[in-house]
């Protein structure tokens, strides 16, 4: 699976640098996501094959607290991108001729940006806050990777201002932005019903099928992993609810925008015929 999420992301970001036809704010934003669902898999994916091959399963102070700023950061940094990708959509089709205009590159950049800025500043406070804390016990962590829930119980002290900032941060970064898809995807619908043409319909309904499906997948495990209340609790559901967004999630993004998106598979097929027509050559 990582190797699948190694190459398929790899892939989609050479493909969207190397087609002309693809340097759009959608495939800017496609690439942003593909490069941050490769750095997430690698902060936590070569470190947990590493553990299951070997007799020795611990990390280091460092390595775990370096472990949950990057995957927390990254994550954070997807929910928000996700949103950024809808109002692109939203631009694209509700106003298509305003669209160059609207999402300018300035614009698309600095969106892309301030995703990541968002996502890495939460992930640093969170991170920290954590960190600071002192740890008792064992210190067995109940979870596959360095997850910021599994660490908290560790905490020999009173843990209510990480649980407030946690949750604060869970409606900054899930419910708000899931609440603006939402209403985004309303706009769409209603733009795409009145679109007369059959095959414009079909291209509109195809590139956002394709983010409404990484949406689903997405905020559907983090919502149940991060907001889901401490009765609904068991170890085994939350280590494959975390597998399902840490792992899954990221092999499937580039299958899914692939498979349900035609410029892609065009410019896959260009790129192909190119290099066997210089290879004949």
């Amino acid at each position: 699976m990582y190797l699948i999420i190694l190459l398929g992301n790899s892939l989609l970001i050479t493909i969207s640098v190397l087609d002309s036809r693809l340097h759009t704010p959608m495939y800017f934003f496609l690439g942003n996501l593909s490069f941050l669902d490769i750095c997430y898999t690698s902060s936590s994916i070569p470190q947990m094959l590493i553990m299951f091959m070997s007799e020795r399963k611990s990390i280091s102070f460092l390595g775990c607290a370096l472990q949950m700023v990057i995957s927390l950061g990254l994550g954070s940094t997807e929910c928000v991108l996700l949103a950024v990708m809808a109002y692109d959509r939203y631009a694209a089709i509700c106003n298509p001729l305003r669209y160059p205009i609207i999402m300018n590159k300035v614009l698309y950049v600095h969106m892309a940006v301030w995703s990541w800025v968002i996502g890495c500043l939460n992930s640093l406070v969170q991170t920290v806050l954590t960190m600071v804390l002192p740890f008792c016990g064992n210190n067995v962590i109940d979870h596959l990777t360095c997850e910021i829930l599994a660490l908290l119980k560790l905490v020999c002290s009173d843990t209510t201002m990480n649980v407030l900032i946690m949750t604060m941060a869970s409606i900054v970064l899930l419910m708000i932005p899931l609440l603006l898809i939402f209403v985004s995807y309303i706009f769409i619908l209603s733009s795409i019903l009145r679109i007369n043409s059959a095959e414009g319909r079909k291209k509109a309904f195809s590139t956002c099928s394709a983010h409404l499906t990484v949406v689903i997948l997405f905020y559907g495990s983090a919502l149940f992993m991060y907001m889901k209340p401490k009765s609904k609790y068991t170890k085994a559901s939350d280590e494959i609810i975390g597998l399902s967004y840490g792992v899954v999630t990221p092999m499937l993004n580039p299958i899914i925008y692939s498979l349900r998106n035609k410029e892609v598979k065009d410019a896959v097929k260009k790129i192909l015929s190119k290099h066997l027509y210089l290879r004949k050559i």
